[in-house]
């Protein structure tokens, strides 16, 4: 364990002393928390956290170490970490490193050894806030003059931060079905999957044109997950108002679902807390069955003055807010929570199926 103390303070100005994990420093960033018991090693490789300090409320972290093959993305994405306490043993036939290590060779400032309930409580309560970690300076006032100039995350477009510079193929092309995939901070799992229902995919950078994608003509477009404030992406929201035109058939996740809705003329609003954890409840409104659900995002689609081009097919049952739609006059839809289950239960992933389907059956009208 490193003993080497560590402050957290909050944009409220509530301060927790305890201890550095990870590489000694200091960061910034919006606090929020997620409630999986596993799957660290995925969560701070999600690109959409880029930006955040992630609470991990499990309370023992780092117990199976981590591997090569659980990467959701070719490095860390969080600005930062807090746990309540980091195991001492690393017992896994996987394991290749220690988190602690893992964090250092990244260079990810982290936080142990203090009230993660009481954090907890506080974004509950309060929402989310922004927060400074230093275990290398301990002027609460000089913590505190930093972390006020640190901007909000409303009206911020991290997309272009964590997306590919180019298009790049992720697979064979000796596939059946050709996916262009537009990466506004996508996940590997997500990409698995579309390559195990027999799809060549080709990921675009965020700010891709559309006529890029058109010269690619694929048979199917995919709008991933991703970090930030989604109507900031407006060359994003443009984009996808032209594709919906070209009647191919489109289906978003997390942030892809809110760019899409934002085309069809819906807005979308933030969170108090977000959601956060691999055990969410959520509604198929066409079955009628729940679906437990991995889940990573601070803002929704709106409920609002909805287009009536939108049907609402999926809900959360802890909130009633929207977590999936589809279109009336066009073959795309799209899910607010993360079906590739990485980490997470796997009662979604039909959905990719679906998407296949969906392809189909436009490849055959």
């Amino acid at each position: 364990m490193n003993f080497n103390p560590a402050k957290l303070i909050l944009e409220n100005g509530r301060i927790f002393n305890g201890l550095a994990f990870g590489k000694i420093g200091t960061t910034l960033g919006e606090v929020c928390f997620n409630t999986g018991m596993t799957g660290y090693q995925e969560i701070i490789t999600d690109p959409s956290y880029c930006g955040q300090i992630v609470t991990l409320t499990a309370s023992h972290i780092g117990n199976y170490g981590t591997n090569e093959s659980d990467k959701e993305s070719n490095k860390i994405h969080v600005s930062g970490i807090i746990i309540k306490e980091s195991s001492p043993i690393v017992s896994n036939y996987r394991s290749t490193n220690s988190l602690q290590n893992y964090l250092v060779k990244n260079n990810i400032v982290g936080i142990q050894n203090i009230d993660t309930r009481a954090l907890v409580r506080i974004i509950r309560n309060e929402g989310a806030m922004n927060g400074i970690i230093s275990s290398d300076s301990f002027s609460e006032k000089q913590l505190i003059e930093k972390l006020k100039k640190h901007p909000n995350m409303n009206g911020m477009d991290l997309a272009q931060t964590v997306s590919c510079l180019k298009p790049y193929d992720w697979n064979d092309k000796n596939k059946k079905i050709k996916i262009a995939a537009i990466d506004f901070g996508i996940k590997h799992n997500i990409l698995r999957l579309m390559d195990k229902e027999n799809c060549y995919i080709k990921v675009f950078p965020a700010s891709t044109k559309i006529n890029e994608i058109k010269e690619f003509d694929p048979d199917g477009i995919f709008l991933s997950n991703g970090p930030g404030d989604p109507s900031a992406v407006h060359y994003g929201i443009s984009t996808v108002k032209n594709l919906l035109d070209t009647k191919i058939p489109i289906f978003g996740i997390c942030l892809g679902h809110q760019i899409l809705a934002l085309a069809l003329g819906a807005k979308t609003r933030k969170l108090k807390f977000g959601h956060r954890g691999c055990n969410h409840p959520v509604k198929n409104l066409s079955t009628n069955k729940i679906e437990i659900t991995s889940q990573n995002h601070g803002f929704v689609v709106s409920e609002n003055n909805l287009p009536k081009e939108i049907i609402i097919t999926h809900i959360s049952l802890n909130d009633q807010t929207i977590e999936g739609l589809k279109c009336k006059n066009y073959p795309a839809f799209s899910i607010q929570y993360h079906p590739e289950s990485s980490p997470g239960p796997h009662d979604s992933r039909y959905l990719f199926k679906e998407f296949i389907n969906v392809i189909k059956k436009n490849q055959n009208a």
